[in-house]
């Protein structure tokens, strides 16, 4: 797992990583379970040349977060979320104003940013916007306490103890102080909600200071953002879909975001923008998305499948387009 994704529940953020099958009564376990898991994580991480003190710094005084426990049992046990529900929740008029004038303040930035990354400010503050809110939340969990006790539980145990030892060596490397380290309960870090894994692979020290700090520092999080979705596949000079409107009596049976056709071919069957007017007579590749079978519907190109790999949802990355979209403007 690299990103979060739970399509069935629509959540952004660490949801890929906890959709195993499964629990585990954890709370029923003894406390001197916890303390031999922990040093067993003592003996791993100095094996990867994490330091002892950075050790001592990170476990000592750790106990199992029932709240992560929780948390994590109830994800896996969640109803499905309905778009319109999803939309009402994540495109709210305080998030939409919010960005708007945080695109205001950044806007130098990420267009420096985006000249390196080759990737649309908007997808940029789309993401930034749903995961953190412009990094106004970034989750107040202690990362390593969360990681660790979704380490001990066990119901996707091998994973998140990996990403416990990518956490401390975070720590080891001095980009953040354990007592600083907060994030979500499921362990995503920072402004970009990176699992720790995902740190070393894709956050950026944009702003040359020597360190990836995608906590406090805007052009490190908002240039790893970019990076990430630059590596994904994102291509330049294209967006990631539109609104349609659909004429009546129009068959989305068999459509989806893979079926893609050229716009062109949308245009003639009667296609048209939300607001009416004709398609752009275009032969890029685009599938028509209806993401409860009714009510709104979108034309999406390969860039939405980009934003997907940030989180395997299609409600996520239509919040993400709009969202972004609404923030920057026209």
């Amino acid at each position: 797992m690299q990103r979060r994704s739970l399509i069935s529940l629509a959540i952004p953020a660490a949801a890929a990583a906890l959709s195993g099958c499964g629990t585990s009564p954890a709370d029923a376990a003894p406390p001197q379970g916890f303390a031999a898991f922990l040093a067993g994580v003592r003996r791993e991480a100095r094996q990867k040349g994490i330091s002892e003190s950075t050790l001592n710094r990170a476990l000592t005084g750790l106990a199992p977060n029932q709240r992560v426990i929780e948390l994590d049992r109830r994800q896996s046990t969640g109803a499905r979320m309905t778009w319109e529900t999803y939309r009402t929740r994540h495109l709210t008029t305080d998030r939409i104003n919010a960005g708007i004038v945080a695109y205001r303040e950044v806007r130098p930035l990420l267009d420096s940013i985006s000249n390196r990354y080759r990737v649309s400010p908007r997808v940029i503050m789309g993401i930034w916007g749903n995961e953190t809110n412009y990094g106004t939340f970034q989750g107040g969990m202690n990362v390593i306490e969360a990681l660790a006790t979704l380490a001990w539980e066990g119901r996707r145990g091998a994973y998140f103890r990996s990403e416990l030892m990518a956490a401390l060596k975070i720590v080891d490397e001095g980009h953040i102080t354990p007592d600083r380290m907060k994030g979500s309960w499921a362990g995503a870090l920072g402004q970009p909600q990176f699992m720790p894994s995902n740190f070393f692979r894709l956050a950026v020290d944009f702003d040359g200071d020597g360190r990836r700090d995608i906590w406090n520092s805007r052009a490190d999080a908002l240039a790893s953002i970019a990076n990430y979705l630059s590596r994904s596949g994102w291509q330049d000079g294209e967006t990631w879909g539109r609104e349609v409107r659909l004429p009546s009596g129009f068959s989305t049976s068999g459509q989806g975001r893979d079926n893609r056709r050229p716009v062109s071919t949308w245009a003639r069957a009667g296609v048209r923008q939300a607001d009416g007017r004709e398609l752009p007579d275009s032969g890029i590749p685009a599938g028509l998305l209806v993401p409860d079978g009714t009510g709104q519907a979108f034309l999406v190109y390969q860039n939405f499948n980009v934003i997907r790999r940030y989180n395997a949802s299609d409600y996520y990355a239509l919040a993400v387009g709009m969202l972004g979209d609404l923030a920057v403007g026209a």
